[in-house]
């Protein structure tokens, strides 16, 4: 799904992540871009935490969680490390006093099948996790305050089908309120049966780049790409902020050209990131003239289901990133106000399920 975008946009787009602007925008409060799954050369990654800071700087994000594996150390020969919260600390030392990003602590807590691998974050002491059994690790995480999630739950090591669903252990974990969220975006992986299990148990919506290498070349940062992305509305940018905003499920996932999560979270995104602007009705017509503007990073893909038709466009088109759309409606009369019903076809709110989202011209 993901497009390739010119090099003159990648230069426009790399100016605007530069000058710390948001991907997306809102009236009231900010869509924090997060992480909050990597690993480092401090379990079975293969870079230093310093370098995971300069990537998560270069590409404008604005919190990342190092999560390193807490039992899986296959570089611990050459890197030993007693203290598991060393990859966060030297990735803390390689913060700017300039910088708006946020470093966290966290942990992967790494087992066979059930429960698999179970992230926590906003952690106090990765140490206290290590335990002989994965409960007890999870209660630890918990005692901490941590938010806690289920990672990959469609990997096809643990799933041979590749389909997400609980086990008796998850349901153990969501009824005593240990587990908080899902991913339903790993890598390169959505699972549409994690989105439905997020739905049905009321768990908080996470997408993660799980990166092990490079985010250029995992995911082609230099051609416009990004990395998969969980955006969290918070009123302030601050990590306690953040960590609140996950416990209400205030999450949307930006996964190469689609975003999804719960209804009114998508709902809102969008309508703070589309809408109209300058309509007019040129002397003696009843053609409706009006900009359509999109202020966020996502190209929007729309289908209008309204009753008129366009003047100059097929009624589905797509929106560019940072851009105004002049289009034209005709409307038989003139209107002080109209409203535009489109179906976003690349913004869900469930399985194979669209948002329904009506713009409205004065």
């Amino acid at each position: 799904m993901r497009t390739l975008l010119s090099p003159i946009f990648f230069l426009l787009f790399a100016s605007f992540v530069n000058a710390q602007s948001p991907f997306f925008s809102s009236e009231k409060g900010y869509w924090v871009s997060t992480d909050l799954h990597i690993h480092t050369v401090f379990s079975d990654g293969n870079v230093w935490p310093t370098l995971r800071v300069e990537e998560a700087r270069r590409e404008g994000l604005d919190l990342i969680a190092m999560t390193e594996h807490l039992e899986y150390q296959p570089h611990a020969e050459d890197i030993p490390h007693p203290d598991r919260n060393r990859s966060f600390n030297i990735a803390t030392e390689g913060l700017r006093e300039t910088d708006k990003l946020q470093v966290i602590n966290g942990s992967e807590i790494t087992r066979e099948m059930p429960p698999g691998h179970i992230n926590a974050v906003f952690i106090k002491d990765a140490n206290a996790l290590l335990h002989s059994d994965s409960l007890s690790g999870i209660q630890q995480a918990n005692k901490q305050g941590a938010f806690v999630f289920w990672n990959h739950p469609n990997w096809d090591a643990h799933r041979d089908d590749g389909i997400a669903r609980l086990e008796p252990f998850h349901h153990y974990l969501i009824k005593n309120g240990l587990l908080h969220g899902i991913e339903v975006v790993n890598e390169t992986t959505y699972s549409e049966e994690a989105f439905q299990i997020a739905l049905t148990h009321n768990l908080t919506i996470i997408g993660t780049s799980d990166i092990h290498g490079l985010t250029d070349w995992a995911h082609h940062i230099a051609k416009g790409g990004h990395r998969p992305m969980t955006f969290v509305h918070v009123e302030e940018r601050t990590p306690e902020a953040v960590k609140k905003a996950l416990f209400d499920r205030k999450t949307v996932v930006w996964f190469n050209d689609m975003i999804l999560g719960k209804e009114e979270s998508v709902k809102k995104v969008l309508s703070e990131n589309l809408f109209v602007v300058n309509p007019s009705y040129p002397k003696d017509k009843t053609i409706l003239g009006f900009d359509l503007v999109n202020k966020s990073a996502l190209p929007i893909q729309l289908e209008y289901i309204g009753s008129y038709s366009f003047h100059e466009h097929a009624s589905v088109f797509t929106i560019p990133p940072y851009s105004n759309m002049k289009l034209k409606i005709k409307t038989k009369s003139n209107n002080t106000s109209i409203e535009l019903p489109f179906r976003v076809l690349n913004a869900y709110v469930g399985p194979k399920k669209n948002l329904t989202l009506s713009l409205k011209t004065k």
